[in-house]
């Protein structure tokens, strides 16, 4: 690359300090390490633990409206679903109604683990919320929430 095409070490750092992409994916990591460590004890991370809390639902739910509550594509859900089925947590079965569908469900142990792990969150969540002074919570998930809808 010619030096006419170069990034100036200005710009490196103007990216490093302002991209809101950067620090959302730092922030992401390091809220999903703390998580996992926290639910460690129960068996599950914290990407389990958002994939069974969305299965805890009266009626066992279709994989399109998981998928887009989770913001994931059907084929990465149902990667996540496989370790979680295996275990004996989740259920994957046929819709009835059409067969082309399929159900995920909370088995028996899947809601008892997720009923351990909500104290766990619940506790943690609260910790983090408490060390954010400048920053309201419900401002910040508003802030999230307008980024994921964004599209």
């Amino acid at each position: 690359m010619s030096n006419e095409q170069a990034i100036s070490f200005e710009t490196t750092h103007l990216v490093r300090d302002t991209c809101l992409c950067l620090h959302a994916q730092r922030a992401a990591r390091a809220l999903s390490r703390r998580f996992d460590d926290a639910l460690r004890p129960v068996g599950i991370t914290s990407g389990q633990f958002s994939l069974l809390n969305a299965l805890n639902r009266p009626k066992p739910p279709p994989i399109g409206p998981v998928a887009q509550l989770l913001a994931m594509d059907r084929t990465t859900l149902t990667a996540a679903l496989k370790p979680l089925e295996r275990d004996g947590l989740v259920t994957i079965a046929r819709d009835p109604e059409d067969r082309r569908s399929q159900l995920l469900g909370l088995t028996d142990r899947g809601r008892e683990v997720l009923a351990a792990a909500v104290p766990i969150w619940r506790d943690l969540h609260a910790a983090i919320e408490a060390g954010l002074p400048e920053v309201q919570p419900e401002d910040l998930r508003g802030a999230l929430r307008s980024l994921s809808q964004a599209g």
